[in-house]
């Protein structure tokens, strides 16, 4: 497909929502519509185990545009700082623990369908014994309402199960880590 034309049909202060159109290889013109963060479309998710426990840390998070709680995974906007750097102030803000990365994903989309996010994923570990994670403190800003949620890996699925049951929302990234498609 060749891109011809993008206008933005709507800009807010968080995103605005595009139209390009396309000439296919047929000679059909077409229309597609995606989303766009306005400050940056770089965001990073990160997957935290607490040793020596070796439970994982999920969030539960209210998000206006579901109207309700999700399940997730510590994530956020990359906009200027080293990615490590800003993973790891992610997390010590949504949790209040302190972490060391041990790897980072490739570049991934997240949904390429509608957004021009990408997304880098984070594998954090946590000591539990660390003197500043004994009583960890959030630094949530006002519009943020988060739940830490620490479980063992081999209770994640029928934690997720149980939390979808209650009514809360299920991201995609834990049941794509820790149940994958094997089990359904």
């Amino acid at each position: 497909m060749k891109k011809v034309e993008e206008k933005v049909m709507h800009k807010g202060k968080w995103i605005s929502l595009k139209e390009t159109t396309y000439i296919t290889k047929n000679g059909d013109e077409v229309k597609w519509e995606s989303v766009e963060r306005t400050n940056t479309n770089k965001s990073v998710v990160i997957i935290s185990k607490l040793i020596p426990s070796n439970r994982y840390l999920f969030i539960k998070q209210y998000r206006p545009a579901i109207d309700n709680y999700i399940i997730g995974f510590p994530a956020g906007l990359v906009e200027g700082e080293s990615l490590e750097e800003e993973a790891l102030r992610e997390l010590k803000e949504e949790t209040g623990y302190k972490g060391k990365v041990k790897g980072i994903s490739p570049i991934i989309n997240s949904n390429a369908a509608l957004l021009t996010d990408t997304v880098r994923i984070v594998s954090v570990e946590i000591d539990e014994n660390d003197k500043e994670n004994l009583n960890p403190k959030q630094q949530l800003e006002a519009e943020e309402e988060i739940e830490v949620i620490l479980v063992l890996k081999n209770n994640v699925k029928d934690f997720l199960l149980e939390e979808q049951e209650n009514g809360t929302a299920m991201g995609i990234g834990p049941w794509y880590v820790f149940c994958g498609l094997d089990d359904f």
